[in-house]
């Protein structure tokens, strides 16, 4: 395998991924977490440090004035050319970095059947990912054009080759469907805020359905291309809303692959995104990502609340958790490549175009708007907010003239059209209330300007005046600040831009919905002291120049690598998957065979939730009823004794398992019922006087917390909030605890058990650890057993503080200890203590003393007899604890649900689907 990372950077990542190894430190642990997260700290910076140097290296090798923004010569267009005044690393030393986008950085015209004109685009991704010299970068992505023939489609891939483009070809019919569909009429303007379009007819639903087709496809069509150029070792970098769904796409293919997914465009709220009908999957689809990145916190926020609000899953400050995984999400503000502004106005031509301006605009100062003629960059409200100025502060009505470049987009949209329509009639009604015959204070343009043109524009710009309504970043404010090194022009920026965020610092922020505060903001800005100018500018200027759109990327790809190493840590906390096979052939050669089973999540039936949890069904759990044959049998087999194990109450049980001969522990194993037998207390009785008072409470919190609800036990009380809002629930939890401690339970003989969304109070000593202990001692009594137990499965979905019934068997590696006989199988140690019973491990002794408790009420069993035989018998490879669902967990295998787990139990029972 080629060599994919610097050797510096293998050194660190290595180093550091064998010094997390060796400290086996549990991520689930609050003390370990803090040092995991220190350790990852240290090796971004490490990393970012080695970034600096090596730029560093290459501006003293080459003479390059470390003081010059921007290190990328430019060539036509300013795009970075080879010849770029930078040591490139040889192409063996350097990361390959796939960028997977909608569409590629070149523009394609054809001009015969097998010739192409190629142009290069220049935007804030294109001038981002061009100048890093990092990586081995590809573009994939659409050529925006379609090509339905072979020789065309052979003749552009070779052309965009050059380019280090690879083409993927869409046509026409799944573009209009899938890009100017579903993408720019569904997913885009509700992510910017805008409703979805309303059905009126069943037509319009089923093109939505065939548009959401679509874009799965495109998506697909993207993963194949992508998979048809990847190497292992390759970093692959999907960008925007219209690949949601690539990172699924390629992890179904290479679950080993490096995915990380940005998205450009604001990410809406948890309740705005809730109305799309497609939400689940699109938000399950980018969950498979290992990093997801977005412009601003908020935006990254509002991802990781749909995650928990719709999906249900688990929101940590790192990312979102599912079953074990942590897909990381983090902030990565973009930028642009100052240096090609700040060396563009000191070209001659633009010195020029400035002169002719400043010329043009003489005794009066200059606002600017430059902005797509789009519904959400507030154009109306930034020209009505003008008005008001002007309507307020007459002194300024021939001192101040406004630029409103406005470049024209989908002009075939009717919404667009009447937009249009619009800003022409207020920019109209402004000129001839306050303009003259000489004047206007208003000069807006349906067009956009060249490079060189919107240099000069920034230059002698007295006031940048951006009004987004709702705008991913803006980078048009970036542009104006670069270029503002001589004026330190005052930018008024909306607090609705990402870029606000970033240059607030230094910007005015305003609201572009209140006319009047943006009218007052004008003022302030056109009356600003030269120093308050100077010193905004200051804060502006250092960001834009240090937060640039290499930096971006180069900041994006070093976390992605990263975020790797740091999942192998988690991947080693998180048990593998149970290989079914070899469990089934390990129990059919065993002899006496003990079966634990849990009830909830692990034999419950699946719930079709329909995207959505259902309190209703899930507060009535029943039986898989795929698991009822399958249990039939293995309790009706002489050599197999099979337990559910459960916390629930015995009166559920008895619902779901009462024409089963199978043994029933309620309530952690407090309450056992023999096969066809009556529930026995299997406990000692316990001090209950604390009931009453934390009942009070409880109820008390459910009153307050809608659907929560309380579950009275005889031995516990659980208040579980899993169905109400996520971020309430866990704010009443921890008033919930803190009461209880200081309050009812601060001197009882109770232990408080956290569980994902509920509170469970119960006394001392409960668990399902103990419980199997006290249970075991029945069943050799009930059974009469004479045969030690070979073989043990146990399997459930259980919170941390009961997965102590997974390590109650857990054979030791053996030990010379003093008048132990060691067990001729290999892998266990069985301790025979002088009363001739059975130790299996010290952490949980269990011996012929523990039946006779269980029992001595009876005298049913003499005590001290040194002819007790060995309870267990138990090879290591004979022992299987399963935890359902991926987590962190002490079992040592793992089942993704109660499917898999009813799966086992047929073949257990020899019970084959149907071909």
């Amino acid at each position: 395998m080629k060599n994919i990372r610097s050797s510096e950077e293998i050194g660190i990542l290595q180093h550091d991924l064998d010094e997390l190894q060796k400290s086996n430190m549990h991520t689930d642990d609050y003390e370990n977490t803090s040092a995991i997260l220190r350790t990852r700290l240290e090796r971004l910076l490490r990393e970012r440090e080695l970034r600096r140097s090596f730029k560093s290296q290459n501006e003293d090798v080459h003479g390059i004035d470390s003081n010059h923004i921007g290190n990328v010569q430019l060539g036509a267009n300013n795009v970075p050319t080879k010849e770029d005044g930078l040591r490139i690393r040889p192409t063996t030393d350097r990361q390959r970095l796939l960028v997977v986008a909608n569409r590629l950085p070149v523009s394609a015209s054809r001009k015969g059947e097998a010739s192409w004109h190629l142009e290069m685009s220049v935007g804030g991704l294109v001038s981002a990912l061009l100048g890093i010299t990092e990586f081995e970068t590809k573009w994939i992505g659409w050529a925006g054009v379609n090509v339905p023939d072979k020789i065309g489609q052979k003749s552009l891939t070779e052309a965009l080759a050059e380019k280090r483009c690879i083409p993927v070809f869409l046509d026409e019919d799944l573009v209009n469907l899938y890009y100017n569909g579903y993408c720019n009429k569904i997913l885009w303007p509700l992510f910017h805020y805008i409703g979805l379009p309303q059905e009126d007819r069943l037509a319009t639903t089923r093109s939505f359905q065939s548009q959401f087709d679509a874009y799965k496809k495109a998506n697909q069509m993207f993963a194949d291309v992508v998979n048809e150029h990847y190497i292992q070792g390759d970093v692959v970098w999907c960008h925007d809303y219209h690949l949601m769904f690539l990172p699924k796409c390629l992890k179904e293919r290479d679950s080993k692959m490096k995915v990380g997914w940005f998205l450009h465009t604001p990410f809406p709220s948890s309740e705005i995104h809730r109305t799309l009908p497609s939400r689940s999957e699109l938000l399950r689809a980018i969950l498979v990502a290992d990093l997801v990145g977005f412009h601003t916190y908020d935006y990254a926020r509002h991802f990781v609340s749909a995650c928990t609000r719709i999906l249900g899953l688990e929101g940590t400050p790192d990312g979102v958790e599912d079953q074990g995984k942590l897909t990381r999400v983090a902030a990565f503000p973009i930028g642009i490549d100052p240096g090609r502004f700040i060396r563009a106005i000191q070209l001659p031509q633009i010195k020029d175009r400035i002169k002719e301006l400043q010329q043009r605009f003489s005794g009066r100062k200059v606002m600017l708007g430059v902005d797509r003629l789009d519904m959400i960059k507030g154009i109306p409200q930034k020209i009505l907010a003008f008005e008001k100025f002007l309507e307020d502060n007459p002194e300024w009505h021939d001192k101040v003239v406004l630029l409103q470049i406005a470049a024209p987009t989908r002009t075939d949209v009717p919404e667009y059209q009447k937009l249009t329509c619009q800003v022409h009639e207020i920019v109209g009604r402004i000129n001839g209330r306050f303009g003259s015959l000489t004047t206007v204070p208003i000069h807006h343009l349906d067009r956009s300007l060249d490079f060189h043109g919107l240099c000069a524009l920034y230059a002698i710009t007295d006031v940048a005046l951006i009004t987004s309504l709702r705008d991913g970043m803006n980078l048009v404010s970036y542009e104006f600040v670069a270029c503002q090194a001589a004026k330190k022009g005052v930018l008024i920026l909306s607090e609705f831009a990402g870029a606000a965020q970033s240059l607030g610092a230094g910007a005015l922020l305003v609201n572009p919905w209140n006319i009047t505060e943006v009218a007052s903001s004008i003022a302030y800005a056109l009356n600003m002291p030269a120093d308050e100018r100077e010193k905004r500018h200051y804060h502006n200027f250092k960001h834009v120049t240090t937060h640039t759109s290499q930096e971006w990327a180069e900041t994006f790809i070093s976390e992605l690598n990263d975020t790797i190493v740091e999942a192998q840590l988690r991947i080693r906390q998180i048990p593998p998957s149970l290989q079914i096979e070899e469990a089934v052939d390990r129990y059919l050669d065993s002899s006496n065979r003990l079966l634990i089973l849990g009830f909830y999540a692990t034999l419950t039936e699946p719930v079709d939730y329909g995207r959505r949890f259902d309190q209703f069904k899930e507060m009535e759990p029943k039986l898989h009823p795929e698991a009822k044959e399958a249990l039939k049998r293995l309790c009706e087999d002489p050599k197999t004794t099979v337990i559910v194990l459960s916390g629930c109450h015995h009166s559920i049980l008895d619902k779901n398992f009462g024409e089963f001969n199978i043994w029933l522990g309620a309530e952690h194993g407090v309450f056992l019922r023999p096969p066809n037998k009556k529930w026995i207390r299997n406990l000692p009785e316990v001090h209950m006087d604390w009931v009453d008072s934390v009942k009070h409470v409880f109820e008390y919190f459910t009153e307050r917390t809608p659907r929560s609800h309380l579950e009275l036990r005889e031995t516990s009380l659980v208040w579980n909030y899993k169905y109400a809002d996520i971020e309430f629930g866990r704010l009443q939890a921890k008033d919930m605890l803190q009461h209880l401690w200081t309050g009812p339970i601060s001197n009882a003989s109770v232990e408080v058990v956290q569980g994902g969304r509920s509170v469970e109070v119960r006394a001392n000593g409960i668990t399902k650890g103990a419980g199997i202990k006290r249970i075991l001692g029945q069943v050799v009594h009930y059974k009469n057993m004479k045969e030690p137990i070979d073989y043990v499965l146990c399997v459930g979905h259980f919170l941390p503080k009961d997965e102590d019934v997974y390590t109650f068997f857990e054979p030791e590696p053996p030990t010379p200890v003093r008048s132990s006989i060691s067990s001729p199988v290999s892998g266990s140690s069985l301790d025979r203590t002088g009363s001739g019973g059975l130790c299996l491990k010290k952490a949980h002794p269990f011996s012929a003393s523990d039946i006779n408790d269980a029992f001595v009420s009876n005298g049913d069993i003499e005590n001290g007899t040194d002819s007790t035989p060995s309870i267990l018998d138990l090879n290591s490879n004979h022992y299987f604890s399963c935890a359902v669902k991926k987590k962190r967990s002490s079992a040592r295998y793992l089942l993704s649900s109660s499917t898999d787990v009813v799966s086992l139990l047929k073949k257990m029972a020899n019970i084959f689907p149907e071909t």
